[in-house]
């Protein structure tokens, strides 16, 4: 039986996780902005629909793991500014597609570069290939975990 607490162990690491996500995330906006003006919300987009172009937005907002209201808002803005272009599915008229226009995907490859060296520096370069495996199989069991959540 658990207990209702984390224990020490288990609150730090998890106090950690978060803030390291939370300033990770806050440092790939920064260098994003300052270096193609893209938000990190935008490259995440840009990337997904690279990936699957034409996905329906309900799979792109599974994909990036938004409610549906932040990715119909997300796709207007990014649509306003010529990085993507919604259209109706072929094989059923309610339902929309995403694709990048050329402006987007020149942006992303414009993107890309900067945002994985940020990655690269600040979350792999003092990473042993053995905790990189560990890192992997946590990250994988969690995913697991909360996709049997109802």
């Amino acid at each position: 039986m658990y207990s209702v607490w984390l224990t020490e162990d288990e609150q730090r690491v998890w106090r950690d996780h978060l803030t390291m996500t939370n300033r990770l995330q806050a440092e790939m906006n920064r260098q994003l902005q300052r270096d193609c003006g893209l938000s990190l919300a935008d490259y995440d987009v840009l990337v997904a629909v690279d990936e699957q172009p034409g996905c329906r937005i309900s799979v792109l907002g599974d994909r990036l793991g938004w409610e549906q209201s932040r990715v119909s808002h997300q796709l207007r803005r990014m649509s306003d500014r010529g990085l993507v272009e919604r259209t109706g599915a072929k094989d059923d008229r309610r339902a929309a597609t995403v694709a990048l226009t050329r402006t987007g995907r020149n942006a992303l490859r414009t993107a890309a570069p900067g945002h994985a060296e940020l990655v690269r520096e600040v979350v792999f370069a003092d990473l042993r290939p053995a905790d990189l495996r560990a890192v992997g199989r946590w990250t994988a069991g969690v995913l697991q975990a909360l996709s049997r959540r109802p």
